[in-house]
């Protein structure tokens, strides 16, 4: 291969990869910035819903600059970083992995933001389902428990369910406001409630009693999630322990003896090895992870 790259010198491999790409976007009718437009788009609109979900307000411009910085910018910044050591090819490299990386990590952490408050909206379903009985018991309507809800619980279980009232004074059917409940946070809790509530107010019923069967249920399932997850943190514990294992022994190779260590990061085959190690302990980790975790 580096005999190829002095025979037709490096401007020629640019000319020759730039002339294969063109040719295929011609052939297969692919407009790359079309498409590089409908990711980067399409990703700002998904994280702004996200968003809007989570009560956090960011303008769609400075969204933007904050996409194009983690994931050019980030890219860009790696690539010069290797290109003042002289790594340029390793730079090249490693600027591809992390624009990539900082591309979707966004999403994943806006994603993790959201399940952390489906979670905590759970939590508080106990809590809000014995308070809206109480209120139903003590002879309020449906939307006055609501907004006993709203004044005495903190959010996120307040925030939702203010929604649903400010729907509601809008003209919008209770019932389609409480749907409206289920597809923000699809829980089966969430879901087992809004499905009880429309039933019971259609085809009457008592709510304060199918309120107080409803926080059983999520009692006694939150305690065999407890029990579970008490059962499985030792699994969980042994599989941070064996992915943090080869960073370990890595760091005390590299202390006792850097000159054998150093090649990883200085060559290219050495530094294709420590990618493929890494791929593969991510691997593991997300494998180990699946085994232990389990829903109910």
């Amino acid at each position: 291969m580096s005999v190829f790259i002095d025979l037709i010198g490096l401007k020629g491999l640019i000319l020759i990869v730039g002339g294969l790409i063109f040719a295929l976007s011609y052939k297969y009718s692919i407009n790359i910035f079309d498409w590089v437009e409908q990711q980067t788009y399409g990703t700002r609109s998904y994280i702004m819903e996200r968003l809007e979900f989570l009560f956090i307000e960011i303008p769609k411009d400075k969204l933007t600059y904050i996409l194009l910085g983690s994931s050019v910018g980030l890219g860009l910044v790696t690539f010069l970083m290797f290109g003042i050591l002289k790594l340029w090819a390793i730079g090249a490299f490693l600027g591809l992995v992390f624009s990539f990386i900082g591309f979707k990590a966004p999403r994943i952490i806006i994603n993790h933001l959201v399940q952390k408050r489906i979670t905590a909206y759970s939590g508080q379903m106990v809590d809000g389902l014995q308070l809206l009985a109480n209120g139903l018991r003590a002879g309020l309507s449906v939307p006055q428990s609501l907004g006993m809800i709203v004044d005495e619980m903190p959010p996120p279980i307040s925030q939702e369910f203010n929604i649903i009232l400010q729907q509601n004074r809008i003209g919008v059917p209770l019932e389609e406001c409480f749907e409206n409940l289920a597809k923000r946070l699809p829980t089966e809790d969430n879901d087992m409630f809004v499905s009880s509530i429309n039933i019971l107010r259609e085809t009457g019923g008592n709510l304060a009693e199918t309120f107080d069967t409803i926080v059983e249920v999520i009692r006694e399932r939150v305690r065999l999630q407890q029990k579970i997850d008490t059962l499985t943190a030792s699994g969980m514990f042994q599989g941070m322990v064996i992915g943090a294992m080869p960073y370990a022994l890595g760091l005390i190779y590299y202390v006792q003896d850097p000159a054998s260590m150093t090649p990883l990061f200085t060559t290219l085959i050495g530094f294709i090895m420590l990618i493929a190690a890494v791929l593969l302990d991510l691997a593991g980790i997300y494998v180990i992870m699946k085994i232990v975790k389990i829903k109910i």
